[in-house]
């Protein structure tokens, strides 16, 4: 049994203080390593550089330790038990790694727990505790993993089967806003660290509460049974944030504390719309989002993850299935629970949509190579991305639309997509994880995912995934959605004057953080980095950056010859641009109310 203690040490210099004990360490010298990423970001991050020091001991005496590699060590062989003693600095604020102030504390296994090398397998205990000082009395401890001799929610002892677990289990710390409900019998428990004024936790553990039934109901539709007995949370709330991770019982949640819910009437609060415009709609997108990866992902998962390979880099093509179909169902998830209406999905599927449509780079990159090139490509973007890649996220998302869309018209609305996710559960999901081989077990080989979707769907779908999955064309969704009865509409509008940029504010200072291939800031030769100062002769300062430069440029024509001056470095330069149309996709979903079938709306395709 592997023996973790992980103490606050300096809030201010925010040290986390880690030891490990094993009492029976291998002959010839025990072997360590801190994980290089952590499973679902794809991105090696060398979390062993945060590391200040180490050192190991065993009855009392110093031991040799030999560093092999960037996250790997070896102590010298010694009798009796051995003992690493490290600080870790903890200054991330992100749901990837560990941070600790005055304030709150998080940490993940794979930023925090050396590896044992050889005793993976072997239970794993972790004693959390408490920060020295009056101040953090009130503070708690917020984790799905099960307690040992802590009570829940506070400092104390808890224990894994195995480190897989262990690091599967992110930890938050601090004196966090709790809220709690039942889905389907499982208590689903909500903490919030950061401020939120007036937060209504009564509106959101019940708007929660719907997401995570329809999701277990859906995998589970006759035992509504859930695959973790607990599920917890973890959210921080800051001023200007947003991403998540997910984990097999919780996830790590941050978000804009203006997104969240706050209760201005207590009669009013719970029937109060949500719109697409709504941050906290967002916000509910992002829960159901790392909510349905508690099946999609962490349970059903491409061969490469089983097991996970923590020290370098594991490639699959098919994070379009498990990124792209969950970005699919994550708002889908929304409309069935009734936290949204038909009008509130199709506007944010319509923004999905224009998403995709603006950039080059869709022609350039398939899902499926975005999906292999995410460590090198997807999570290390510059500002030339939207000319070069396309997202597995968000095209994704439309393949799984595309997909759902074909499978129902073809077998007449007898098959869907939800038959194939469920069959995907059932097969690579559910029975492994009864067998206690959900982190070992079988995953979906790289070319299975064809073979499965056309022998439970029925359908052929060859062409399909030769064109779309590993092609690079457009869907072809407005055919798709008609015999459904949705119009893929375009707004009639007079044309825009646009450089077809993305600007950004830098100090005072505009920008131009994206320049979109073929466009005329492009043609003029202006590139990102590039800092505006004047457009014809007039200066340009950061307000001029919220909108593109919309506002500067709306006064010409299309055509328009201008001069524009920029800083590229240090060096002044001058530019002659032809202005053109702004090339922004604005395309419009809407249900077709002249349909004479009224079987053909939103409730019919996804209901």
């Amino acid at each position: 049994m592997i023996h973790y203690t992980i103490f606050p040490k300096d809030l201010a210099g925010h040290l986390f203080e880690v030891s490990v004990t094993i009492p029976i360490p291998a002959k010839n010298g025990q072997q360590f390593a801190l994980p290089a990423w952590i499973p679902g970001s794809y991105m090696i991050r060398e979390f062993a550089r945060n590391i200040v020091q180490i050192r190991a001991t065993s009855a009392g005496k110093v031991i040799p330790l030999i560093k092999l590699d960037k996250h790997s060590w070896q102590a010298a062989p010694c009798d009796g038990a051995l003992t690493l003693h490290y600080e870790v600095y903890a200054w991330d604020h992100s749901v990837r790694s560990a941070y600790l102030d005055q304030r709150h504390g998080f940490f993940n296994g794979t930023s925090v727990f050396l590896r044992v090398l050889g005793q993976e397998d072997t239970s794993h205990i972790v004693d959390i505790q408490r920060p020295t000082g009056d101040a953090y009395a009130v503070w708690r401890v917020a984790t799905a993993l099960p307690e040992l001799q802590a009570a829940r929610y506070g400092f104390g002892t808890y224990i894994a089967a195995n480190y897989d677990e262990l690091i599967d289990h992110p930890v938050a710390l601090g004196a966090f806003v709790l809220g709690s409900f039942t889905a389907h019998g499982v208590t689903h428990d909500i903490a919030i660290n950061g401020r939120v004024p007036n937060l209504d936790m009564a509106r959101l553990c019940a708007d929660l509460q719907k997401i995570c039934e329809a999701q277990i109901a859906f995998f589970e539709p006759e035992t509504r049974r859930a695959p973790m007995s607990r599920y917890v949370f973890l959210v921080l709330a800051t001023g200007n944030a947003y991403g998540g991770l997910e984990h097999r019982a919780s996830c790590a949640l941050i978000c804009s504390r203006n997104d969240l819910p706050a209760l201005q009437n207590p009669t009013k609060s719970l029937a109060r719309q949500i719109t697409s415009t709504d941050g906290y709609c967002t916000f509910l997108g992002l829960c159901s989002h790392e909510y349905f990866h508690t099946w999609n992902v962490k349970r059903i998962k491409p061969a490469a993850f089983a097991p996970y390979p923590l020290q370098t880099e594991s490639y699959t093509s098919l994070l379009w299935l498990f990124e792209g179909a969950t970005s699919y169902y994550d708002d889908l998830m929304l409309l069935r629970s009734g936290v949204i209406n038909d009008a509130t999905y199709l506007k944010l599927l319509s923004q999905t949509i224009n998403r995709v449509l603006l950039g080059s780079g869709r022609n350039k990159q398939s899902v499926a190579d975005s999906s292999f090139d995410a460590w090198t490509k997807y999570y290390r973007q510059d500002e030339n991305a939207p000319n070069a890649i396309v997202s597995y996220y968000t095209k994704g998302c439309l393949i799984a639309l595309a997909l759902d869309l074909t499978i129902r018209h073809k077998t007449q609305g007898q098959q869907s997509l939800d038959d194939v996710m469920r069959a995907l559960w059932q097969r690579y999901g559910r029975d492994f994880y009864a067998l206690n081989q959900a982190n070992s077990g079988r995953g979906i080989g790289e070319t299975e995912a064809k073979t499965l979707f056309e022998e439970i769907s029925g359908v052929a779908l060859h062409d399909f995934f030769q064109r779309y999955v590993h092609g690079t064309e457009d869907l072809p969704l407005a055919a798709l959605l008609a015999p459904f009865g949705i119009t893929f509409d375009t707004p009639q509008e007079n044309p825009k004057t646009s450089l077809n940029i993305r600007t950004t504010q830098d100090g005072n200072d505009c920008k131009l953080a994206h320049v979109y291939e073929n466009g005329a800031a492009h043609q003029a030769g202006l590139s990102a980095g590039d800092i505006v100062i004047a457009i014809d002769g007039l200066r340009v300062t950061r307000k001029d950056a919220q909108d593109n430069l919309a506002s500067r440029l709306s006064p010409y024509p299309i055509d328009s010859k201008v001069v524009i001056h920029a800083f590229r470095g240090d060096e002044l330069m001058v530019f002659d641009a032809t202005l053109g149309q702004d090339q922004t996709p604005r395309i419009n979903l809407n249900l077709n109310r002249n349909m004479p079938d009224i079987q053909n709306t939103t409730h019919a395709v996804w209901l």
